[in-house]
């Protein structure tokens, strides 16, 4: 447990008042929601329909005036190899006809969505993800990008992002995305140790990526973010020390730090994997408790569950003047987006609801075949649904919840409203994780990184039963 014992000490002198002690995390590290979303997607349901969503569009046109500025997700499925520990939605295809199908089809659906929307079609953020969006021929992302202006208006300041694999481009692919008018790239690092990428099947070498990493600074994007997966086979404290001394060096603006979460049952790609080659949950954890220190002595800034930034990147300045958001693509600088969601499985956000379209591409086409958009399920958010999601979302934020503000918007009164939540939140407060008085609730720096198990609290669809298997919050 030594080293476990200089990491906490490490951790303290870092950020004030943080400790990482063995004890609170065993304590707190259990299962639950990661809140892209309240009610969260396991809640979504088939009685939301076209019709409903049909309904929240249309609802923009009644006075442009309060409309929020839109967030479009495109879901991109195809990837040319699977990687044995992804758990998205994807398509494991060579077949680059498939993508020019599939955009004729993101075309239809498009037009249907517009039609609804309304003239007033600002838009703040973009996001591809997959799947492999640079699965897309630079000719396809030019014809996606101009689909895409053809029904919505960028905003000058548009973030607009786009997840990468390194081995699916070229420096030609960075500078036609630049071109276009993208300004954020996220790199799927994962792992530069060569066992482990052998054994979840992603080839890719360091020097492989430093070149499109390389290619993305020279082609001039402003943000360039970094995922890495601890928890996967092969994995021990000095092989993914090595990949933080790569990953430190090509110094991206960003980096997402995520748990491996193993589960075979659900996802099929993952039982390719050797159980017996994961690291222990000990291991995990120093692995995880090293990360962050090795993140923080390298200068980065703790933003959220499993997000770093530099200090004077858009997202550790939101976080110091509370202007930090949440969506189904994490943390975000922007402020509150109607999303619109395109492609299979895409999910949006519209008013005081949430959509999510069909799984498969046979069902995708056959709904727009048909002339209906692939609305599959989603879920319609009553005054307490919005009221419990404000408060949850700030907690995610790191807060702080005013109760005066909260009162004043929802016609409540938080503390008799919230009194059993109140009460179940003194376990948290007697921790140090949190402060509560007769006005706010405060996350503590040392409670950041369990906002999830405050979270939960307010989460009144727990008590339910559920097929989703949620993550540990460590």
């Amino acid at each position: 447990m030594a080293g476990l014992i200089a990491i906490d000490r490490f951790l303290m002198n870092h950020l004030p008042d943080i400790e990482f002690s063995e004890e609170l995390i065993r304590r707190y590290d259990k299962l639950g929601p990661r809140y892209t979303s309240y009610p969260t997607a396991d809640r979504f349901h088939a009685e939301f329909t076209e019709a409903t969503y049909f309904s929240y569009l249309e609802q923009r046109k009644t006075d442009p005036s309060k409309n929020p500025p839109l967030s479009i997700y495109v879901h991109v499925p195809f990837c040319e190899s699977l990687c044995y520990f992804c758990a998205c939605n994807k398509i494991i295809t060579q077949d680059h006809g498939r993508s020019t199908e599939y955009l004729r089809y993101l075309a239809k659906e498009m037009a249907l969505a517009a039609a609804h929307i309304g003239p007033d079609r600002g838009t703040a953020q973009l996001h591809l993800g997959g799947g492999t969006p640079t699965f897309l021929k630079p000719d396809e992302l030019r014809e996606l990008m101009a689909l895409l202006r053809s029904h919505f208006d960028f905003l000058p300041d548009a973030e607009l992002g786009i997840e990468i694999d390194p081995r699916t481009v070229s420096d030609d692919t960075m500078a036609t995305l630049a071109e276009l008018g993208f300004n954020r790239t996220s790199f799927g690092v994962q792992d530069f140790d060569a066992t482990v990428q052998q054994s979840v099947n992603r080839i890719q070498p360091y020097a492989m990526v430093e070149k499109a990493v390389s290619a993305s600074r020279k082609a001039g994007f402003e943000s360039i973010n970094a995922d890495l997966i601890y928890g996967l086979p092969k994995q021990s404290m000095a092989s993914f020390d090595r990949t933080l001394d790569r990953v430190i060096e090509l110094a991206p603006e960003r980096i997402a730090l995520y748990n491996y979460a193993h589960l075979p049952s659900r996802f099929k790609a993952q039982r390719l994997i050797v159980e017996a080659d994961l690291p222990s949950a000990e291991a995990r954890l120093q692995i995880f408790l090293m990360s962050v220190r090795r993140l923080l002595d390298a200068g980065y800034i703790y933003i959220g569950l499993d997000h770093f930034s530099k200090p004077d990147d858009e997202l550790n300045q939101a976080r110091l003047d509370k202007s930090l958001h949440r969506n189904f693509q994490g943390y975000t600088t922007r402020a509150d987006c109607d999303l619109i969601g395109f492609g299979v499985s895409a999910i949006g956000k519209v008013g005081y609801s949430y959509s999510q379209s069909v799984r498969t591409v046979k069902a995708y086409y056959e709904h727009l075949d048909a002339g209906h958009l692939p609305v599959e399920k989603g879920f319609a958010l009553s005054a307490d649904d919005v009221l419990r999601r404000q408060v949850i979302m700030e907690l995610m934020c790191s807060g702080p919840v005013i109760f005066q503000t909260i009162n004043q918007k929802h016609g409540i009164d938080f503390v008799r409203y919230f009194a059993p939540e109140l009460v179940q939140l003194q376990q948290y407060q007697e921790a140090g994780l949190i402060e509560v008085d007769a006005d706010s609730i405060a996350v503590t720096p040392k409670g950041r990184m369990f906002v999830r198990a405050v979270g939960m609290v307010f989460d009144k669809y727990l008590a339910q039963q559920t097929s989703a298997k949620y993550s540990k919050l460590i």
